[in-house]
């Protein structure tokens, strides 16, 4: 149950409200920004709400028991504060967000209604939805170590050891923002990049980072496919700088990285092929009794 501060209960009770949504959001890096259903800013908490800025939101879905609330929240890209080029750079991601029903003629009388992170994220040309997971999604998440075949560290921190160099490269062709040639890879065997990490270090990508999906070489040029698309166009001269991927396994840890005895998973747990195997027979092949005539 909520409790109402006495300005908003009075306001309430009063019979004629004057009631708007407030919605905070607090991005990864820090930034803070406000939004408001109402047709002024507002102001609260040292926090401004623009006014107009056509976010709407859907209906709550709520129980009462550990199941996950959700509600999503659309409205429309602009280029002061929602734009499509942060939303397509991941800076919006598990953003945490507060909904807010204030009394707009006092702000004074308002009430927290909601809190959670921002989840799936869909966007287009002029407009965005976000589903918005309450709380309890934390709960739905690994939490600790899990017992698998795989490595469960990241590869370069401290539990796994591998001290990562990053490499530079140039873009050289670009088929769109997601697969594109590079230059200064050559040393290199296709593959060592696959489910790394990039960063572009000059273009208009830079400072942005890429997940890489696939590596592949032709003579002296290597080709990535990332697993999601830069913001911006990739173009020839955008240089960048990449760190080898890691696919968690045993073998990798141990011919890719000479890290072997630093791996952090289980490869020798029995799988479900041994779990399910039925006992041998003790029937002897000859037909005759196992402990003799």
């Amino acid at each position: 149950m909520k409790s109402l501060s006495p300005d908003l209960e009075a306001h309430l009770l009063s019979g004629t409200t004057t009631l708007c949504w407030c919605w905070k959001m607090r991005r990864a890096d820090g930034l803070v920004l406000g939004f408001t259903d109402h047709d002024v800013p507002l102001e609260f908490d040292g926090v401004r709400y623009e006014a107009a800025s056509g976010l709407s939101a859907g209906e709550v879905e709520a129980g009462l028991d550990l199941s996950i609330d959700n509600l999503t929240v659309a409205g429309a890209l602009s280029a002061e504060s929602l734009n499509e080029a942060d939303l397509a750079a991941g800076l919006f991601d598990a953003a945490e967000i507060e909904i807010w029903r204030v009394n707009w003629a006092a702000p004074a009388g308002r009430v927290l209604l909601r809190k959670g992170r921002i989840g799936e994220v869909k966007r287009g040309k002029t407009g965005f939805s976000a589903e918005i997971r309450g709380l309890t999604a934390a709960l739905n998440q690994p939490s600790g170590r899990v017992f698998a075949h795989g490595c469960d560290a990241v590869l370069g921190d401290s539990r796994c050891g591998v001290v990562l160099v990053a490499v530079a490269a140039t873009v050289v062709a670009a088929i769109d923002a997601r697969r594109f040639s590079l230059s200064g890879l050559s040393s290199y065997a296709a593959d060592w990049f696959a489910q790394g990490l990039l960063r572009f270090t000059a273009g208009a990508n830079a400072g942005r980072s890429g997940q890489i999906k696939r590596h592949t070489v032709s003579g002296s040029v290597a080709q990535l496919e990332l697993w999601q698309a830069m913001s911006e166009a990739v173009a020839i001269g955008d240089t960048l700088t990449l760190v080898p991927g890691c696919d968690r396994q045993f073998s990798s840890c141990k011919t890719k990285f000479a890290n072997a005895v630093r791996f952090r998973g289980h490869p020798y747990m029995p799988g479900t092929g041994a779990a399910l195997a039925s006992a041998a027979s003790s029937t002897p092949l000859d037909g005759g009794s196992r402990y003799g005539n």
